[in-house]
């Protein structure tokens, strides 16, 4: 790690000495991959909240829940959704939004990779 008296620049140091640690393998690509979507997840939901101009008690009305369980379903790191959920909440939405699902294929692992992941 690099040693530096900016504290800025230390974290952001010690976060890319972390996150190459991480993403070394095919592993821990995989789970870095799986927790940022689950990052992702909560900021759209809350944006696209906000870009309908609504608030989370708005939007709680119109799914006939509390707000506290549309908080949930914002919250950072939430990750137990169900289809229904996420398709009612984006209608609560109103015009305008949809709910999209990708399909994304991951290319496959050259062999030398696979070869090291093995031994």
């Amino acid at each position: 790690m690099t040693t530096t008296n900016d504290p800025v620049a230390a974290g952001e140091a010690s976060y890319w000495e972390w996150s190459e640690g991480v993403t070394a393998t095919p592993a821990g690509r995989a789970a870095y991959a799986d927790e940022s979507a689950k990052m992702d997840l909560w900021l759209q939901f809350a944006e696209a909240r906000q870009a309908a101009e609504l608030t989370q008690v708005e939007v709680a009305e119109r799914l006939g829940v509390s707000q506290a369980q549309v908080a949930r379903i914002e919250k950072r790191g939430y990750d137990a959704y169900t289809l229904n959920t996420l398709r009612r909440y984006v209608q609560a939405l109103g015009k305008g939004f949809s709910l999209e699902v990708a399909v994304r294929r991951h290319a496959p692992e050259p062999r030398a990779e696979r070869e090291a992941a093995t031994r």
